[in-house]
């Protein structure tokens, strides 16, 4: 996963920090509609570069914790005041719990049961116990289809970047889809150059992802709160099985 890596230095141009602003302001809502007592305190695993927290961090504080070591110096630019954590969220563990734990898209990279279902136990052992945990994954078997997106953006200094991404599933048969990535990149005086990266994603149903999460001791929650992404992606809120609301 080269844009993690080698191209990191050109993922705020794949990944806008300032698009997640209404997504976090959803996520506020979910938490104040669920979590029991003033939730004040958040840890998100697979926080990447930082950029749904950089608008989460005026409410909560936060903890940020990745693989990438070079995904979080990127979010140790955006965030100095955040906590950060390098670490794997199958089975990480910091000793200490949050209000909010959060997973978002990250989570597409457990690519088997035993994966995703670690990433969930890792979820409930660092959650307080009025807390929520909110899982977001961008692709559900039951609602897969072939898409493609485009973006990028240019900087004042004369970069500038388009990408497309293609997900598609060679063999439906199994848990994961292909998501390629064409980069095409232009640095000042240089030609146009294309890179080719591509990512290897969990693919399971509505009633794995259910599953798992009461496996794991969680009970899953109705939220009424409207999603304006809710055409793009899942999501699983859930807190301690006995829990208050």
């Amino acid at each position: 996963m080269r844009i993690y890596r080698d191209l990191v230095d050109w993922y705020p141009l794949i990944s806008i920090v300032e698009e997640y602003a209404e997504e976090a302001d959803h996520l506020v809502k979910v938490v104040e509609a669920t979590a029991g007592g003033a939730a004040s305190s958040l840890l998100e695993l697979g926080a990447g570069a930082g950029h749904l927290a950089s608008h989460l961090k005026a409410r909560f504080a936060c903890t940020l914790t990745d693989l990438s070591p070079e995904m979080l110096d990127l979010s140790r630019d955006l965030n100095p005041e955040c906590t950060h954590v390098q670490g794997d969220m199958r089975s990480m563990r910091l000793g200490q719990t949050f209000d909010v734990v959060l997973i978002h898209d990250a989570i597409g990279y457990m690519i088997t049961r035993e994966d995703l279902a670690a990433a969930i136990e890792t979820a409930r052992a660092h959650l307080a116990p009025e807390g929520v945990a909110i899982f977001i994954p961008d692709l559900i078997r039951d609602a897969f289809e072939p898409t493609v997106h485009s973006g990028g953006a240019d900087l004042p200094d004369g970069r500038a970047l388009r990408y497309m991404e293609w997900a598609h599933d060679p063999d439906p048969a199994d848990t994961v889809v292909d998501v390629d990535f064409c980069l095409m990149i232009r640095e000042p005086g240089r030609d146009v150059r294309v890179e080719h990266d591509k990512h290897i994603e969990g693919l399971f149903d509505r009633a794995t992802w259910r599953g798992l999460i009461e496996q794991a001791g969680l009970m899953l929650l109705d939220v009424d709160v409207p999603d304006p992404y809710a055409d793009e992606h899942e999501v699983f809120v859930a807190r301690h099985r006995g829990a208050g609301a």
